[in-house]
Formats: C-alpha cells, sequence, structure tokens
C-alpha cells in the first residue's frame, strides 16, 4: 500500500495503530497502562506511536505482518545478483523479474550498471549497484569516483562498503570520511547511499561505532552484509542498527534471506529494505504459490 505525499496521514496512523494492536492479540489494557491511556484516545496516542517508531517501525512497510501482499513485500526487495559470473543473460532476467514483480530496485555490479538501466526503463524500477565492494579496502576518492560514474551509467542508488580495517583500528574519523565522500556524491546526483558495514566482522561496539559513522556523514540506509563474509543478516544485529540510528536512517538486511520467513524476521526486527536474489521466491511465498525454478543463492 503507498500514500502520496499530500495522503490522508491520519489514516496512515490509525491502519498503523490497528495493526500494532493485532499483533498483540489485543492487549489494549496491558499496552494503554504502559501510557496511562484509559479512554479513546488510546487508538492516537503519541506516546505509543513514538514507542513504535522507536521500535523501529520507520515506515507502512514494517507492518505487513502475516497479511502482506507479494506486491507489498517485493516492494521491500532489491533484487540482487552480484556473482562474478554473472552474464548479461542474467542481468536481462534479473530485470524482467523486477518489471514484473515491482522490486524496490535491481542490485548489480557497476559493469551491469548500464545494461540494466536500459533494460528497466520505462518500468519504473531503479538500479541500485555496490561501490568499493566487497571488501572496502579501496580508497575513498577512487570510491567517490566509482558511485559517480556509476550514477552517470544510470545508477539511482548505491551501496557503498565502508573500510572495516580503519574501524577496526579505531579510526572512525577516517570512516566517516569514507562514507561521507560516497554521500556527497550521491546525494549531488540525487541518489540513496546504503552504508554496508559487514555486521560479520564486527563486535557490537563496532557495529554501533560504524552506524553512528553512517548517520553523520548523512547516508540514507545502514546495510548489514555483503553477502562475500563469513555471515549475512541476522535478527540481532538488525535490530542494534535500528536502535543504533533510529527512525532516520533506513536499515537494509542482506545476505543469507532465503526466503519469506526470513524477510519477515527482519521486517519485524527493524528492517525496511530486504537484499536478496531470491526476491521472486519471497513473493511467490507471500502470494502463497511456490515455483521449483527459484534459485536459492544469498548474494
Amino acid at each position: 500500500m503507498s500514500y502520496s505525499k499530500n495522503g490522508d496521514y491520519e489514516l496512515l496512523i490509525d491502519q498503523i495503530t490497528d495493526a500494532i494492536v493485532a499483533r498483540l492479540n489485543g492487549e489494549v489494557g496491558d499496552q494503554a497502562a504502559l501510557c496511562g491511556c484509559t479512554s479513546e484516545c488510546f487508538n492516537r496516542c503519541p506516546e505509543r506511536m513514538h514507542r513504535i517508531v522507536d521500535a523501529g517501525a520507520a515506515r507502512i512497510g514494517l507492518i505487513l505482518g502475516q497479511t502482506g501482499s507479494a506486491r507489498d513485500w517485493a516492494s521491500l526487495v532489491d533484487h540482487t545478483l552480484l556473482k562474478p559470473e554473472a552474464t548479461d543473460e542474467n542481468i536481462r532476467k534479473l530485470c524482467h523479474e523486477a518489471a514484473d514483480y515491482h522490486f524496490a530496485s535491481v542490485c548489480v555490479n557497476p559493469t551491469w550498471v548500464r545494461a540494466a538501466s536500459c533494460n528497466l526503463r520505462g518500468t519504473g524500477i531503479p538500479v541500485c549497484t555496490v561501490i568499493g565492494f566487497p571488501l572496502g579496502a579501496t580508497l575513498a576518492d577512487v570510491k567517490a569516483y566509482e558511485a559517480r560514474r556509476a550514477i552517470f551509467d544510470g545508477a539511482r542508488e548505491v551501496d557503498m562498503v565502508i573500510n572495516v580495517g580503519a574501524l577496526k583500528s579505531g579510526d572512525d574519523c577516517l570512516v566517516e570520511h569514507d562514507i561521507r565522500s560516497v554521500v556527497e556524491v550521491a546525494h549531488e546526483c540525487d541518489a540513496i547511499c546504503k552504508v554496508i558495514i559487514e555486521t560479520a566482522l564486527l563486535t557490537d561496539d563496532e557495529k554501533v561505532r560504524a552506524c553512528l559513522a553512517a548517520k553523520k556523514a548523512g547516508a540514507d540506509f545502514v546495510k548489514t552484509s555483503t553477502g562475500f563474509a563469513k555471515g549475512g543478516a541476522t535478527v540481532a544485529d538488525v535490530a542494534l542498527m535500528r536502535r543504533t540510528v533510529g527512525s532516520e536512517l533506513g536499515v537494509k538486511a542482506s545476505g543469507g534471506v532465503k526466503g519469506l520467513d526470513d524477510a519477515r524476521k527482519m521486517v519485524e526486527a527493524g528492517a525496511t529494505r530486504i537484499g536478496a536474489s531470491v526476491g521472486v521466491k519471497i513473493a511467490q511465498e507471500a502470494a502463497g504459490k511456490m515455483s521449483s525454478n527459484v534459485t536459492t543463492s544469498t548474494y
């Protein structure tokens, strides 16, 4: 379900509230006691809505629960193909699937941005690409150029990998500068910048510091993983990232999302975008049907 900028926000708030109440099995009395509401005002209680936002409900997509349609779920998915052996035929197939299912974007390596952009022309589906991928060890000015070139080729979203070694060395200033170098290029060109922190390589303290650096640098999203490290997204990491960035940034769960159940857990933990190569499977599961042809690669 989508809402225009001039949409009925009161209705949106009512629907969010109703969904939360339903998920709590109607235990309104217990929830009302938390803020002292004992009257009809509970359904529009600002304090309660703040708690919902603090828990990660940055937008209506987080309240999909058990009832989200295939289209709702597809709108959260960056339909991804980052395998080094991907071919032109693979990219065309990826784009056709994105157009058919209305995914949030297609995510491809920079070499395929122009081809993907051409294949998606007229569909309204943006192209996402990766910067400094997958190690993040590229110099900041090189990442900035890579982002600018990708946007020139047609990318509307860029997912950059942080300098993981700098973070683990305690050089948060370098990390923030590295992120800002790409953020500034992206925003100059009206593109979205997501920051991959590679959670599998970090302690919880490092994850928090990475998210704070991304927030200070003006990023639009923080993202869990490249899919090429020793682990991918976990519910605990998504929840930690959401608590750290609050409602101001999106959180993208990527790597290891194998189907609708995994996607739902990530969304309930606070994710507002899912990066996966199994977008078709997620949409088909949400629609109550599955195809034996759907692949399950995690990146």
